[in-house]
């Protein structure tokens, strides 16, 4: 029973780390680069924080509502279906610092 109860914590541990930061550049070049790497269609481009300034002052609520369904140009989920909402909040961190 006690080595269930240590398979059960180790993958506890697993499933609630956060995403590491190679996994979000991964993501980034995957799904968020093509636009906003070059600031396509007005997207914010990375690093831009002067862009980035006035949405991050949004709440975190609208920034996913906006992400998930799609904004302006910007298509649906940003083109990261995998992407949960951890990701997109980390994404948005990469791309406005």
């Amino acid at each position: 029973m006690k080595k269930l109860a240590q398979i059960v914590a180790f993958f506890s541990v697993l499933i609630v780390m956060p995403t590491y930061a190679g996994d979000i550049e991964t993501k980034y070049a995957q799904s968020c680069a093509t636009c906003h790497g070059a600031g396509v269609l007005g997207a914010p481009k990375k690093g831009d924080k002067a862009a980035w300034e006035p949405r991050l002052k949004q709440n975190t609520e609208i920034l996913l509502s906006r992400v998930r369904n799609g904004y302006k140009n910007m298509p649906a989920k940003g083109l990261c279906n995998d992407c949960s909402d951890d990701d997109y909040i980390a994404l948005i961190k990469f791309m406005s610092q």
